[in-house]
């Protein structure tokens, strides 16, 4: 995969108005309940962004909190989740052997190359018993089976997703993590233009799983550009969810 070129620092500004605000984080925090144990009592938000779903993700006797690596991400999360928000790098969390119940990872292992390493170090700080939920197929999802999919299917590569639910598997085993549970939430707001897919595609949002040279942006912007309704949303993708218990 391409490494992520997307500066969130600089995203941090207006990552909840484009990336599907309340309604996506409410379905997101709603779903990684589900398949969070009733009764755990702690739980971390890993790459938490703005903490828009961080905050969502409470209920009743469990505490939740929040780490991000970029420092204008967890400084907009720590306003939301006062004492609860730190930054922090997934590979290396500042926190002891088996000290949660519960650790989510909700659109981080597609971006980055090194996932592995991340539910490697969810499974150190977790309990026996204790529950991993992280998204898989990520960009998958995306695919809608709209016009604009047509156009980027070609340039698709799954085998090259670091979050493909195999994958995640495996690694999960590897570290003491069985397959626990799944489902899938809307992604709210996220169905892409033609327009919009373009801009994408230039600032670099799909580093995740394309990695063409300038001519090929080119010609996948002009098949693009020239799609009709190029300002009407297409469907939402339809997030996939799983988790994992810790052995112990």
């Amino acid at each position: 995969m391409a490494e992520t070129v997307l500066d969130y620092e600089a995203e941090a500004a207006h990552y909840d108005r484009t990336r599907g605000g309340v309604p996506r984080a409410e379905a997101a925090a709603e779903a990684v309940l589900r398949l969070v144990p009733p009764g755990a009592r702690t739980l971390l938000d890993l790459a938490c962004g703005t903490g828009l779903v961080t905050e969502r993700l409470a209920r009743p006797g469990l505490r939740v909190y929040g780490a991000d690596a970029a420092h204008a991400m967890a400084r907009v999360a720590a306003g939301r989740t006062p004492g609860r928000a730190v930054r922090a790098d997934a590979r290396r969390l500042p926190l002891p052997d088996a000290s949660l119940d519960a650790v989510a990872a909700v659109w981080l292992l597609h971006l980055v190359p090194f996932a592995a390493d991340i539910v490697a170090e969810a499974a150190r700080v977790l309990r026996p018993g204790g529950v991993l939920v992280v998204t898989v197929d990520k960009d998958a999802a995306h695919d809608v089976g709209s016009d604009i999919d047509e156009v980027l299917r070609p340039y698709r590569s799954a085998d090259a997703a670091s979050d493909r639910a195999d994958l995640v598997t495996a690694t999960a085993a590897a570290h003491g993590l069985d397959p626990a549970a799944g489902t899938r939430f809307t992604g709210h707001g996220q169905g892409n233009t033609p327009r919009d897919t373009v801009r994408k595609l230039r600032a670099g949002y799909f580093a995740s799983w394309f990695d063409g040279d300038p001519a090929t942006v080119d010609t996948l912007a002009a098949a693009l550009s020239a799609l009709p309704d190029q300002d009407r949303p297409r469907a939402d993708p339809r997030y996939r969810l799983a988790s994992f218990v810790r052995r112990g």
